[in-house]
């Protein structure tokens, strides 16, 4: 049964990709659900992000000792002063690495 299911969401996700992606179909997506779509990917990361960020042990943590948070913010500004991914991904990471070991490790 769980062999069945991999190879049937395997066809799913492969079947909706084939279909948007492959040149000579004629299914083409109206602007506006091309719009809505491109909301996706930020609401989904944020889905993926926040419970990281705001939570410990199933309780909200916005105290100042919270070092997601901070290397979060810091990511968030880093983020939208440079425009550069990789600068953002090592910069915050390292201060996260350092607040949680050196300062409240």
């Amino acid at each position: 049964m769980i062999i069945l299911s991999i190879l049937a969401m395997t066809c799913l996700v492969f079947l909706s990709r084939y279909l948007f992606l492959e040149p000579r179909l004629p299914l083409r997506l109206s602007p506006g659900v091309q719009k809505l779509l491109s909301y996706s990917s930020p609401a989904v990361l944020t889905a993926i992000w926040a419970p990281i960020v705001f939570t410990h042990d199933s309780q909200l943590n916005t105290s100042v000792s919270n070092p997601y948070l901070w290397a979060a913010v810091l990511a968030g500004i880093i983020a939208w002063k440079t425009n550069n991914v990789l600068l953002t991904t090592v910069v915050s990471m390292a201060v996260f690495l350092v607040l949680n070991l050196v300062v409240w490790g």
